[in-house]
């Protein structure tokens, strides 16, 4: 996989997260982004990022992974004003606009919402961790920082 991800197209991508985060399975991938919606606000958004879109951990640039099967984690950032507000309100980096993760070391920053990252992780067999943005700070992360995202479902206009 040494193609940079502004090179791939969307079928190549959603290929990749695939293959990496999934373990080829594609019903696996499908189930996973439907019980997402079923347990958000409806018309949020799903997004992955980091990792499992370009094969390089962010930290030290070694491939998805490369610390032993299912050892990365899927980052999943959500869009939309309605799932933002599950966020304490000292859980936000840029407030109103881009949250703190939910993750393992930090369940209580969107409490209601963990149990559903948890049965995502049971799931997938892999860490799965949440943030929340508005869309327009996904844009600029991409666009400014280099860092790319796969829209697996795209925000609805009342998310």
């Amino acid at each position: 996989m040494p193609k940079d991800t502004h090179e791939m197209s969307e079928a190549e991508i959603r290929s990749r997260i695939i293959t990496l985060g999934f373990g080829g399975d594609e019903r696996l991938f499908i189930a996973f982004y439907r019980k997402l919606q079923q347990g958000l606000p409806e018309g949020t958004g799903i997004v992955l990022r980091g990792s499992v879109i370009t094969n390089k951990r962010h930290e030290d640039g070694t491939p998805f992974d490369s610390q032993g099967k299912e050892t990365s984690d899927l980052d999943v950032t959500l869009v939309g004003s309605k799932v933002m507000s599950a966020w304490n309100s000292d859980a936000y980096y840029i407030p109103g606009l881009h949250t703190k993760p939910l993750c393992d070391s930090d369940p209580q920053v969107a409490a209601s919402l963990n149990p559903l990252r948890e049965s995502l992780q049971q799931l997938v067999g892999r860490p799965v961790n949440f943030q929340a943005t508005k869309s327009f700070v996904l844009f600029a992360r991409d666009v400014l920082l280099g860092e790319p995202h796969f829209v697996v479902v795209p925000a609805s206009e009342e998310a």
